[in-house]
């Protein structure tokens, strides 16, 4: 007998529970050529702002142990110009896609999430938590701040909308809690932890930027530790849980603390296809079959 894998998050009913993350598979219509979306629910492009973004400076990647560091700060054209470019491909890819809307105000948050909502995606991403970026603005470390922009959000679409949170909140129940409050359909824990790579012969950051954000297999433990906090206080609450995630018992891990859906991220840059194998992986776990 087959095993369902099919996954409910919030409104939404996902084929797999394996979400491919946003800002590691770029639109997803670029990605489609090196990318294989059929094992995946939903994919999430990468976060877009009101009005075109540089990113930061070169170097924006630099290796830490089995993890990695990144300072990219969200470069993108700015919606209008991702509306136009991407909008008309999103149809064509073999998993629905889920828009990711950033900004540095209630205000353009809400007009990412219309402007994706008119280009196609079939559910919004709310990026609370990009630790990158030049002002530092960190929106999910305030319960009051996160609530006001998912408030924005909710009132200029209807499509389903997530909640992207970081594990730097002091209280990322109460973070969690007033988001969902607000008008989040699911939350997605988490978002990289901020960290720092320096060159021991200069002394230098690796980076262009002294610090960035901490993503790979060493971030599983501490997003764990937000999905099973957020997942005991409340039960109800539909979670995407991701980070380190390399193979199916990671993925069983998340879904076992309370998890609806996980999501791959760094595990792109070194095995763009890995999904197919955690989903075989997974299905062998679940069925008990030799692993």
């Amino acid at each position: 007998m087959g095993v369902d894998l099919t996954a409910r998050l919030g409104p939404v009913t996902l084929r797999t529970p394996l979400i491919a993350a946003s800002g590691t598979v770029g639109s997803v219509v670029d990605a489609a050529g090196t990318i294989d979306f059929r094992p995946y629910g939903a994919a999430v492009a990468k976060s877009v702002s009101a009005e075109p973004w540089p990113g930061r400076s070169a170097p924006r990647l630099a290796p830490a142990g089995t993890g990695m560091v990144n300072a990219v700060g969200i470069q993108n054209p700015g919606i209008d110009v991702w509306s136009r470019v991407v909008g008309p491909g999103l149809a064509g890819v073999d998993v629905p896609v889920w828009g990711s809307a950033v900004g540095h105000t209630p205000e353009e948050f809400a007009h990412v999430a219309r402007g994706l909502a008119s280009a196609g995606v079939s559910a919004v991403e709310i990026n609370l938590s990009c630790p990158n970026l030049e002002d530092g603005t960190l929106w999910a470390l305030e319960p009051r701040a996160s609530a006001r922009v998912v408030e924005a959000v909710r009132a200029a679409t209807d499509l389903p909308l997530g909640a992207k949170l970081s594990p730097e909140a002091a209280d990322v129940v109460a973070v969690a809690a007033a988001c969902l409050e607000a008008g989040a359909d699911w939350l997605v824990l988490t978002n990289t932890v901020r960290g720092a790579v320096i060159d021991p012969a200069t002394g230098r950051s690796r980076l262009a930027a002294p610090a960035g954000g901490y993503s790979g297999p060493p971030l599983k433990a501490i997003a764990l530790r937000c999905v099973t906090e957020v997942h005991r206080a409340i039960p109800e609450a539909p979670i995407v849980g991701v980070g380190g995630v390399t193979g199916a018992v990671d993925v069983l891990e998340y879904l076992r603390a309370g998890a609806s859906a996980v999501g791959l991220g760094t595990v792109h840059f070194a095995q763009p296809r890995a999904a197919r194998r955690i989903l075989r992986d997974l299905i062998r776990l679940l069925t008990g079959g030799p692993r």
